[in-house]
């Protein structure tokens, strides 16, 4: 049986695979049967929660004496929009002026599809590295992220399973392949705030109360002043409106109830617990100072409600870790790679509480857009990056 060391066509199996979240879509399987002739076990455990869809998972694991290096990622993609706007289709995999084209080739098939062709590599030429390698690889980064990495990082704790190192493969490169390890992310929380008031007719606005006064006040509470200037390893904390809402479709009517939603992305000025003590303290005083109509005395009256799991900041010190891939990095591309905590969330969040992680794949410039695409010679790069680093690490 031949091993998958062509990352082009183990990129090209996965993409023809329409694994829009929560779908495997046979991913998943064609991942297995690249893993089987290096020797892999492989599990592929469903988790269910209420109100959320299954999701299939897979650990896979090649066992040996030594450090364990675990490689964490997801065959699930987001849906390809309007198929008909695709130079090429989004399932196809077709390859077009030396890049090849479909939906997950940087997000992130192509990170999966180089480092098993890496291993594949290593296997051939040195022989099964001198330790374990596991693979985790979730259906569920792309959709709410419930039935996903979190749970299958407990599932395989609780197996006995420890690691003394991850790397995730999602595109973390801006520009150029070489660019940037992500050695940590900001954290993320999310709210909306509900303002009531008393519904009425325009023309009588003394018989009702318009919340869009109040949270209009509320939201520029939150917007200003800026929460801090960054930090050594962060940039400045953020907060952005994402929807402001009243439902109201007359427009010679005084809506009861406006909504504001936000997302604030932290540094490591913040947890969790004191950027949300902030935002109420902030909501409390600007509520106190706005009325909803002049000549009122009563607060503002809003109810803050927080909207999933917030994701705490972290920073990766580990210096094995991070050492050995940017002398990887710069060895492959002759670029030292800057170590980055920019963008958003990635399932790193969970890892972090298991091993030290770093993040490190493809340029990530056409992602979750129209004609995603890699280029072929990227590919060929991020797998000599990844084989190189297998040998220095587990060396």
């Amino acid at each position: 049986m031949s091993l998958p060391t062509d990352p082009a066509a183990n990129l090209a199996a996965l993409i023809r695979c329409p694994s829009v979240t929560p779908a495997e879509g046979g991913a998943l399987t064609a991942l297995s049967g690249m893993l089987a002739p290096l020797g892999f076990s492989v599990e592929r455990p469903v988790f269910i929660e209420d109100g959320t869809p299954d999701v299939e998972n897979l650990y896979a694991r090649l066992s040996g004496n030594g450090p364990h290096l675990m490689f964490a990622g997801h065959t699930d993609v987001v849906p390809p929009g309007d198929e008909q706007a695709w130079t090429h289709p989004p399932f196809a995999a077709e390859i077009a002026n030396g890049e090849m084209y479909g939906r997950g080739a940087v997000d992130m098939k192509g990170g999966i599809a180089c480092f098993v062709a890496a291993l594949a590599r290593h296997v051939a030429a040195r022989g099964a590295p001198k330790g374990s390698v596991s693979l985790l690889i979730t259906g569920d980064e792309e959709g709410p992220s419930i039935n996903g990495t979190s749970k299958l990082l407990e599932w395989a704790a609780a197996k006995g399973e420890t690691w003394d190192a991850s790397i995730v493969g999602e595109p973390t490169n801006p520009e150029r392949l070489g660019d940037a390890i992500k050695i940590g992310r900001r954290g993320s929380i999310s709210g909306t705030i509900v303002v009531r008031g008393v519904q009425g007719h325009v023309a009588y606005p003394h018989l009702a109360d318009n919340p869009v006064r109040g949270l209009v006040s509320l939201v520029e509470a939150l917007l200003h002043p800026v929460f801090d200037k960054g930090t050594a390893d962060f940039q400045p904390t953020n907060l952005e409106v994402t929807t402001i809402d009243v439902g109201n479709p007359a427009t010679n009517v005084i809506p009861g109830k406006a909504t504001a939603t936000f997302n604030i992305r932290f540094n490591d000025s913040w947890t969790a617990e004191t950027i949300q003590a902030e935002v109420h303290n902030r909501l409390d005083r600007a509520a106190r100072k706005s009325k909803l109509r002049p000549g009122k005395t009563e607060p503002v009256d809003y109810e803050l409600v927080w909207r999933g799991r917030a994701s705490p900041v972290f920073l990766t010190s580990n210096d094995k870790l991070i050492r050995t891939l940017s002398g990887s990095v710069e060895a492959v591309t002759g670029r030292y790679p800057a170590l980055s905590t920019s963008g958003g969330t990635s399932d790193a969040r969970f890892i972090k509480d298991y091993c030290p992680v770093v993040e490190f794949g493809l340029v990530g410039k056409t992602m979750h857009m129209v004609d995603e695409r890699v280029p072929l010679d990227d590919l060929e790069m991020l797998t000599r990056i990844y084989e190189r680093f297998l040998a220095d690490w587990f060396a």
